[in-house]
């Protein structure tokens, strides 16, 4: 077999992922045959369980296209959220609370949202949904009390979002 540089790319497609909010967007090369995974997760301000979710499908599968999003976004990502994922090795530091209507035409293999406000309050999506799915959680942002009740609250969630996320991928997306 004879290598011909001009038709190197040639099995290759190119994916563009953009966060308009950010105005930024980056470009995912990957085998025209291959079947990457798209999942939005959603949530009412899009600043701690569905970044939290969204960090912890990452560090599962880095092949995964995950993205999440907001119906009434955040200013900015919750700083207690940043930290209790960094507590666990997940750096979430950069993400920012974007706004669900940016994702509405595109497709995705897997919605889910993780808080019931944000369940009742969704848009309608566009185009090719393959499954809807809820998997909700209290909203630690809520917790009222002493800062080692509000911490604690944190970290309860973040761990049942890591162990309900996890056993989504197991069972869902990579079954063995």
């Amino acid at each position: 077999m004879r290598f011909d540089p001009a038709n190197r790319y040639e099995q290759f497609v190119l994916i563009q992922v953009s966060y308009i909010s950010q105005q930024k967007s980056f470009y995912i090369i990957q085998p025209q045959n291959s079947n990457f995974m798209k999942i939005l997760i959603l949530c009412t301000g899009n600043s701690c369980r569905s970044q939290m979710a969204h960090g912890f499908l990452q560090s599962f599968d880095k092949n995964l296209i995950v993205c999440s999003a907001g119906t009434e976004p955040a200013m900015q990502i919750n700083p207690k959220a940043v930290v209790v994922m960094k507590e666990v090795g997940i750096d979430v530091s950069n993400h920012k609370p974007t706004m669900v209507n940016q994702y509405l035409n595109e497709e995705w293999d897997y919605v889910i949202t993780v808080c019931d406000n944000a369940k009742e309050t969704c848009p309608v999506f566009f185009g090719n949904v393959a499954h809807r799915l809820h998997i909700g959680f209290e909203d630690p942002s809520n917790a009222t009390g002493t800062e080692e009740f509000i911490w604690r609250e944190f970290r309860k969630v973040r761990d049942a979002i890591k162990q309900s996320f996890y056993k989504f991928y197991i069972e869902q997306i990579n079954p063995q």
